[in-house]
This record gives C-alpha cells, structure tokens and sequence, in this order.
C-alpha cells in the first residue's frame, strides 16, 4: 500500500460541487500524485463520460479556485494544477 501523500482534500465534499465536479477532482488529484500532468488529454483518457461534462466540471473547479490553467493552446488542450485549499472560492 502507498503510504505516500495524496493530494486530495477532503474538503472537497462539503463544498456542494457536482458529483462528476468531485470525479474530476479526484482523478485531477490522481494524475497530481503519480507525476502525471493534469491535461485535457490526460483526463479525457481515463475519463468516463462526456467530453461536454468534463469541460463543464474543469469549468466550475476553475470558477472556484481549485485549479489554476497554466497553458493552454485555445484549442482546448489545457494544463492545469491544483492550487491550495486556502485559495479556495468556497
């Protein structure tokens, strides 16, 4: 078992987000953990639903400070990072 840290806050879940805003959170924080760059292709392939849902989640976890665009090529090919909960627009 890992006994490495985890990026994922719990608070998270008390925030009132969407459950698939959380899912993306979570494997947001996933890809963080394992060295792996949080990018619209990255998410798009372990990503389970639609694209529409996991760019309106992206959307809603930018619009509350949980994570910060770093680059993007305006063709909707983004990388992101996670930022600290203190930062957080809850």
């Amino acid at each position: 078992m890992n006994q490495g840290t985890s990026s994922i806050n719990q608070n998270i879940f008390k925030i009132g987000l969407s459950v698939e805003t959380i899912s993306v959170y979570l494997l947001c924080c996933g890809l963080s953990d394992s060295g792996t760059s949080i990018s619209t292709k990255n998410l798009l392939e372990i990503w389970n639903s639609t694209n529409e849902a996991l760019m309106k989640s992206l959307e809603d976890l930018e619009q509350k400070n949980i994570l910060f665009m770093t680059l993007s090529d305006q063709e909707g090919k983004n990388i992101y990072q996670l930022t600290d909960s203190k930062e957080w627009k809850v």
